[in-house]
């Protein structure tokens, strides 16, 4: 009896063996082998990887082929910025979200363009961030500017300004959103703003930094604070 099942044992690997090379002649790509032991020592316990079974030391075997779980950088958690759908135009007159922007890495700031007081620093603060990024890291990078003044700073204004402060090269996005989009966006962003005038605004100065699926990273608050954290962070999801 033990020699019959011998026998049969020994068929069916000879047998799963055989159909296994066939099956990892197919493999290529995006596709990777699956294997598990042709005695199913540990029931329907696979592996990834060839190696022997832990139970009873035979080769474990190609059973199928499956397509590998990659991670999806498009995918987005519930942390991320990128699940806010409002609406937004930027300097040179486009209709974007949010989302629109995954794949970079951004640091984003809240300011309005008729501030004469915060916000000079808090653009001054910006540049002295992309002046210590390498050219090569910048590539990667998108320096975001969101106004909280919709109503003044429409997209013609804003490309002016960015214009006036060396700030219209690729790397530099400004947004200008609805009423409500822009107080949304605040906070999430933790920025407060209220404005005291027609033209004037008392606001948060943060500096946020996201990596490229939105989730925040690092914030820096103040004007004219140390950036050191500010900047490693950005090298950091940069490199």
């Amino acid at each position: 009896m033990k020699q019959l099942i011998t026998i049969v044992c020994s068929l069916l690997v000879i047998f799963s063996f055989s159909s296994c090379k066939d099956d990892t002649s197919d493999i290529t790509g995006d596709e990777a082998a699956v294997y598990q032991c042709p005695m199913k020592c540990e029931g329907d316990k696979t592996y990834e990887k060839e190696g022997s079974c832990p139970v009873c030391n035979m080769d474990i075997l190609v059973i199928s082929n499956q397509k590998k779980q990659i991670s999806n950088n498009h995918e987005i958690s519930d942390e991320s910025i990128f699940n806010l759908t409002t609406n937004w135009n930027t300097e040179e007159g486009k209709v974007i979200q949010l989302e629109d922007l995954k794949g970079e890495t951004l640091v984003m700031v809240m300011i309005y363009t008729t501030c004469k007081a915060a916000c000079p620093r808090l653009v001054a603060d910006m540049r002295n961030i992309e002046a210590q990024i390498p050219k090569a890291n910048l590539e990667d990078l998108n320096f975001v500017l969101v106004s909280i003044d919709p109503e003044t700073d429409t997209p013609k204004r804003l490309k002016a300004f960015a214009k006036e402060n060396f700030m219209d090269g690729e790397q530099w996005t400004f947004l200008q959103g609805t009423v409500s989009g822009v107080r949304e966006f605040a906070n999430v962003l933790a920025v407060k703003y209220k404005q005291i005038s027609p033209l004037d605004f008392s606001h948060s100065n943060i500096i946020s930094v996201f990596n490229s699926k939105g989730e925040l990273m690092h914030q820096q608050e103040g004007l004219g604070v140390n950036n050191k954290e500010t900047v490693k962070t950005i090298l950091e999801l940069t490199n």
